[in-house]
């Protein structure tokens, strides 16, 4: 019968137990069925109402990163120009995430005067989206509920939001 010393022995339990370790801290990849929102993301937004319930097109391309942070930019992001959107998000279930995000947003110049000058289109506040996600089970997929509100440069709740319906699907080869 073959001997090995105890000290063999506990090295060999101790290397297991960092591999498993190791392996069981692995980020789950975005094919993961149902688990993972990680990757990039094409999304139909409808809103419901507001100024925005009468655009049928609006779309969203979502980045979303490991540790929680994420990026939209939409196909409106240059009328009037807006800069993309950043954000969290953070997973609330199996499949069901929490974001926030936030992007500036512009005022149009009143003379076209104003644009020769270089004055172009400057700040006026910042749209903030909050959005509940539900994938579906196979992860390639997913539906929400978005909330948009304005705000004005000093804070303040402005006319223009609204609530939205959105469908998103992951971006693949």
């Amino acid at each position: 019968m073959l001997y090995l010393k105890r000290s063999t022995i506990a090295t060999l339990l101790f290397v297991g137990l960092l591999s498993s370790m190791s392996l069981a801290s692995q980020p789950k990849l975005p094919h993961d069925k149902g688990s993972s929102i990680l990757g990039a993301w094409r999304t139909t937004v409808q809103f419901v109402d507001g100024p925005y319930a009468a655009v049928k097109d609006l779309k969203f391309l979502i980045a979303f990163n490991e540790g929680g942070t994420l990026i939209e930019s939409s196909n409106y992001d240059e009328a009037p120009p807006v800069t993309p959107a950043y954000g969290i998000w953070k997973k609330t279930g199996r499949g069901t995430f929490k974001l926030h995000y936030e992007f500036f947003n512009t005022k149009a110049p009143k003379k076209m005067d104003e644009i020769l000058g270089g004055g172009g289109w400057m700040p006026s506040g910042w749209g903030i989206l909050t959005e509940t996600v539900k994938l579906a089970g196979d992860g390639k997929s997913y539906t929400s509920k978005l909330t948009f509100t304005l705000k004005d440069d000093k804070g303040k709740v402005i006319p223009g939001g609204g609530k939205a319906i959105c469908h998103g699907e992951r971006i693949t080869f």
